[in-house]
């Protein structure tokens, strides 16, 4: 009889909570309906049909309601873009070209399609780059250690920053590295340190539509692929009058050397971190600042030379001054070594390979030839607008 009481009293119970859960869900319901869905919104910058954009202006497509499931910007060519890790905002990573309109088509993932047009400032003039080395015809695409990337430009660059954020060095190991600009349209870039050896550096100058100067944009981009070679280094004494070659850390040839004379102070070989700057079988060499029949006058023909400065300098075979060569310095600014010496040399060197002078009371300055090494980092640091950097990884 009590078992049958409790079990009377448990349904009534349970009836009750039902009776009271249903009209809960009922008021619930009336008072608060499924609400309609939200309606997608894409929102454009630049806005539909302007004009005039300046070509550095960022494009930024954003929704709401739905995530972007793509987003295309079509002009003269594709404007490539990153999406956020939500996939509400797209912004493009590269600059526009000047006196194009551009399509921007955006997907949603709910099957919404929104579509606008911008067009870009006229350009009243372009620049380009004039000359870039390293390069396959002047140094060849593996060169020494202290190979700088050197740029000249067309046309004098007046927003420096907006170059140098466009002129993108990768490499296969991290090098920390600058820019720096000798004037307006020369601009050159070199490691903090040499360059590691057997290492791979891409030049990724993405000028197109940048803006360098009161409506002068960039023609194109260009790319430039090169190798950096085993790391030899040359070191020479004009007390010692020898030359030590040390490839990969270990001497492989001592070369007995005879450098300048001096006397007048051009004819003494310079102080410093030269680099190689070109290999010629045959050089005419003339005396600097003298000619035709001024005392002192020469013009000779000269073998197998490895260029180390603009002011003259060589290292070069001199049969003449064998005798001198590990002894005394006899020569008008060269370093003479001999003809087998010369040989090996010019065959074993790659255009940026360090050679150091030391000994002498003239200085290598930094704009004679490729002195850039001659720099301090912080002297180098000087010139450069956007200051140093880590390269992006091959």
């Amino acid at each position: 009889m009590g078992r049958l009481t409790y079990g009377t009293a448990g349904l009534l119970a349970l009836a009750a909570m039902t009776a009271c859960s249903a009209s809960n869900a009922s008021e619930q319901g009336e008072s608060a309906a499924p609400a309609a869905a939200e309606k997608t919104v894409v929102t454009v910058v630049p806005a539909n049909k302007s004009g005039n954009i300046p070509t550095d202006q960022t494009v930024v497509v954003a929704a709401q309601g739905s995530p972007l499931k793509s987003v295309r910007v079509t002009g003269t060519s594709p404007m490539p873009g990153v999406t956020s890790s939500d996939g509400t905002r797209w912004r493009s990573t590269r600059t526009a070209r000047p006196g194009v309109t551009y399509t921007v088509t955006a997907t949603t993932a709910d099957g919404n399609t929104s579509t606008t047009t911008f067009t870009t400032v006229k350009a009243s003039k372009s620049f380009g780059i004039e000359t870039i080395t390293p390069n396959k015809d002047d140094t060849g695409l593996t060169v020494g250690v202290g190979m700088p990337i050197m740029i000249t430009f067309d046309r004098p660059v007046t927003d420096r920053v907006a170059v140098e954020r466009n002129l993108v060095v990768s490499t296969s190991k991290p090098v920390e590295g600058a820019w720096h600009w000798f004037d307006d349209s020369h601009v050159d870039y070199r490691p903090k340190t040499y360059w590691p050896a057997h290492s791979k550096v891409r030049l990724d100058a993405r000028l197109a539509g940048v803006r360098v100067a009161d409506g002068v944009y960039g023609k194109r981009d260009y790319t430039l692929d090169f190798r950096i070679g085993r790391e030899q280094i040359t070191k020479g004494s004009t007390q010692t009058h020898y030359l030590t070659v040390k490839r990969d850390g270990k001497k492989i040839r001592e070369i007995a050397m005879s450098a300048g004379q001096g006397g007048a102070w051009k004819y003494y070989t310079t102080s410093g971190t030269h680099l190689a700057m070109s290999r010629e079988p045959v050089t005419i060499m003339t005396s600097p600042g003298i000619g035709p029949g001024s005392a002192g006058y020469y013009r000779m023909t000269v073998y197998n030379t490895v260029r180390i400065s603009n002011s003259g300098e060589y290292v070069h075979s001199a049969p003449w001054s064998v005798g001198s060569q590990g002894y005394s310095n006899v020569s008008h600014g060269c370093v003479n070594v001999s003809p087998s010496n010369a040989s090996w040399f010019i065959n074993n060197t790659l255009i940026g390979d360090p050679i150091i002078i030391t000994g002498t009371p003239r200085t290598l300055e930094p704009t004679n030839g490729w002195g850039h090494w001659q720099e301090s980092w912080k002297q180098w640091l000087r010139w450069s607008a956007l200051k140093s950097g880590r390269t992006d990884l091959l």
